[in-house]
């Protein structure tokens, strides 16, 4: 699948805008069209019932050690400042970045790439940061060298393509919109948070930072939820909401954005169980892509090498997919379960994490007073049964639910070969979302628009419409009108006809096979909601 396909359905059919776009946009920020705000509804209504609101707790799930229980918060996007500082964000929430002092542009580190190229008594390492790494490397070897396309064989090449970070010396490093080699700085720390004021002032002291990350919120509020709702160790609390990372570039459409929504989930368990508890929720949350319609082929759960892992964790999977944008045979991170220990609620009852030694330090004044010090709470647990006291261990799924969008469009997106209403076969583009998440779960369409099918058309409509995402049309060509829906992903259409008005029965089409079935008018909500509980994906 090219990705500009995608891209361009995604605009032309309202799922996704670029923001501000009539000033010419501002890249890292996206708005979602009428299409797109109903495809990521459903997929954070899909995520919230299974894993919080529809969660059975008196029974044990497959796999699980024990009974659990679930809730959910919605924290404040703005926080205290020391709860960063607890956190680690306010000093080690950093990318590599290098600038080009050439053409005052900024990019981050790991993901500049390139190839040593060499020509006319010349070898430079030429390098980009675009998504057709392979055509922008040799375009920008051919411009360096002045040798014309025809002439590309002059250009000797060596090595395979690779990140600047292999390199011992970057002054051979032709940057990505460079004209010369050697206009890179040294790589350097920035800071991803989002600063801003707080209150009329304006001075540092009422300095704050949009969050990064949804799980702060949920462990500041660790003993107000223990308290509020009753729940026993092991419990989850779940959250949506808007973070912010002030990504250097931004790129791969929605992949890498600057402004994000996260579905995360903090898992409190005993530490001697907790294991098992990460192995759990690793394997359930690749589950829940699968049975969403993610083809088993293109997504991976990969575990950490030890060296990957974070000083406190004892163990990381990301799931990952083979998004488009990446070369054959890559994957990008979906989402990642991580086993973070007692780390967090340590961190927040004691103080900052030095992260050159464990267990956790206070960093001092000068004169020897605390600073950033801990909350001072007690964030332990205890037993109410047993009397033990213990701090958590927490088991961290978390996604993010513009990447899940974005892998669902990805995955939906298809074009196959169908006849037209003359029997000719033309090139047919839908986007094979699965039911729960599809953002029209049904379209109801009168052949024509007289001899009273509006009438009863409207009459269904109307019905469906008090359970389901349901779309009129009556415009034009009821094969244009089936296209239509066919590039929307909704799964069923359904046409009122002339022996609609004779049987009282319409005709169900499926979007996928292009089956047609006769169901009557009084059981066509009953049979949508039967589609949609009973559907998978076929290939």
């Amino acid at each position: 699948m090219e990705m500009e396909k995608l891209v361009s359905l995604c605009r032309r059919r309202g799922f996704l805008f670029q923001s501000s776009e009539i000033y010419g946009g501002l890249n890292g920020f996206w708005d979602y069209g009428p299409l797109g705000v109903e495809l990521k509804r459903n997929v954070k209504s899909a995520w919230w019932h299974d894993m919080i609101s529809g969660h059975d707790e008196l029974t044990q799930q497959p796999g699980a050690p024990s009974t659990y229980e679930m809730v959910g918060i919605d924290s404040a996007i703005i926080m205290h400042p020391h709860v960063w500082k607890c956190s680690g964000h306010y000093d080690l929430f950093h990318d590599m970045m290098v600038d080009c002092r050439q053409t005052n542009k900024r990019y981050r580190f790991d993901q500049v790439r390139g190839r040593w190229a060499e020509a006319k008594g010349q070898k430079v390492f030429v390098s980009t940061v675009a998504e057709n790494e392979q055509q922008e490397i040799e375009r920008q070897a051919q411009k360096l060298f002045k040798i014309r396309a025809k002439n590309a064989d002059q250009i000797s090449w060596d090595g395979a393509i690779t990140t600047l970070d292999q390199l011992d010396d970057l002054s051979q490093v032709l940057g990505p919109d460079a004209s010369e080699p050697g206009t890179l700085t040294e790589p350097r720390e920035f800071n991803l948070m989002f600063k801003t004021i707080v209150g009329a002032m304006g001075t540092d002291e009422d300095a704050a930072f949009l969050r990064p990350e949804t799980a702060q919120g949920i462990f500041v509020n660790f003993k107000n939820v223990l308290d509020s709702t009753r729940v026993r160790v092991p419990f989850g609390v779940g959250q949506i909401g808007k973070s912010f990372r002030n990504e250097i570039t931004p790129r791969n459409f929605t992949f890498r954005s600057r402004e994000f929504e996260q579905m995360e989930i903090e898992f409190f368990c005993h530490p001697e169980t907790s294991r098992d508890w990460y192995e759990f929720w690793r394997d359930r949350r690749m589950k829940w892509y699968t049975d969403l319609g993610l083809a088993s082929d293109r997504l991976r759960l990969r575990d950490h090498d030890q060296e990957e892992l974070s000083h406190y964790s004892t163990g990381t999977a990301d799931i990952e997919y083979a998004f488009p944008f990446l070369p054959e045979g890559e994957f990008g991170e979906l989402e990642g379960i991580a086993h973070r220990g007692d780390f967090d609620l340590r961190s927040h009852m004691e103080g900052k994490l030095d992260p050159t030694s464990c267990p956790l330090e206070v960093e001092t004044t000068e004169d020897g007073k605390p600073l950033y010090k801990g909350s001072g709470r007690d964030l332990t647990y205890r037993d109410d049964i047993s009397g033990e006291r213990f701090t958590p261990h927490v088991i961290e799924p978390s996604s993010g639910a513009d990447r899940a969008n974005l892998a669902f469009l990805c995955e939906a997106f298809t074009e196959d070969e169908v006849p037209d209403d003359k029997g000719k076969m033309q090139t047919r583009t839908l986007m094979r979302f699965h039911p729960r998440i599809a953002p029209i779960k049904a379209a109801v369409l009168p052949l024509v628009k007289k001899n009273g099918m509006p009438e009863v058309a409207k009459e269904i409509y109307q019905a469906l419409k008090k359970q389901f995402s349901v779309f009129y049309d009556e415009k034009g060509a009821v094969g244009r009108r089936y296209r239509r829906q066919d590039e929307a992903g909704t799964p069923f259409c359904i046409t009122v006809d002339g022996q609609s008005l004779d049987d009282q029965t319409v005709t169900v089409r499926d979007r996928d096979s292009l089956e047609q079935s006769r169901v009557k008018i009084n059981d066509i909500v009953e049979e949508i909601a039967d589609r949609i509980s009973s559907y998978s994906s076929r290939e």
